[in-house]
């Protein structure tokens, strides 16, 4: 399947700015694969604090854009019918392997390991370049919002 823009990520995923944290998704493969990316820029929220004068991506966002990407996955693979909304419900085996710091462009790769419905478990890797600079398996729970 061909990549998506902005405004279908925003029709899918119910995060805003400052906390939607996936720029457009390069490659979908329902129920198997997704690829995203996020552009790192000096102007992040986050890097008023993480850290002065050195700025570096909080790891867990990180994570959170992988399972961003992986909630988009989900959504485009046959989700609930109504208004989907995705509660994390775990991340395991989670490695940093160097810091993600402003100019960097955030490649994520999520493979699907295992789907039972509602639940998801993906295995997550972010690249910049070829470079792996965090992987983590997230679990997840994908519903239907209730009013």
């Amino acid at each position: 399947m061909a990549g998506i823009e902005q405004a279908e990520i925003q029709a899918l995923l119910p995060h805003r700015y400052p906390f939607l944290l996936v720029d457009r998704i390069k490659e979908l493969e329902p129920n198997r694969r997704i690829v995203g990316i996020k552009n790192v820029t000096v102007n992040e929220p986050f890097f008023l604090g993480h850290f002065p004068g050195r700025p570096v991506m909080p790891g867990v966002l990180i994570i959170e854009a992988m399972a961003q990407a992986g909630g988009v996955l989900a959504f485009k693979s046959g989700g609930p019918i109504g208004k989907p909304v995705v509660y994390m419900t775990g991340i395991d085996e989670a490695k940093f392997r160097r810091p993600v710091v402003p100019g960097d462009q955030l490649r994520f790769e999520v493979d699907v390991l295992k789907k039972r419905p509602p639940f998801w478990k993906m295995q997550g890797k972010a690249f910049v370049d070829n470079e792996l600079v965090c992987e983590a398996v997230v679990t997840a729970m994908v519903t239907e919002e209730k009013k």
